[in-house]
């Protein structure tokens, strides 16, 4: 098995009658309410400061 490779790009986000889309690689997509997108954010900027504080060897 091949060992796990973060992906490099961005996921794309758009509104749309509401709601928030998110379209990520190999085929995820999301459809959020505006509240959850903005909890989600949230969570991956808190995230992502902890994976800068603590990076792969």
């Amino acid at each position: 098995m091949a060992p796990h490779k973060p992906h490099d790009k961005p996921v794309k986000a758009v509104a749309e009658s509401g709601e928030v889309l998110l379209d990520g690689p190999q085929g995820v997509a999301l459809s959020l309410t505006p509240d959850a997108a903005r909890k989600t954010a949230e969570a991956l900027n808190r995230a992502a400061d902890e994976a800068d504080q603590h990076p792969k060897c």
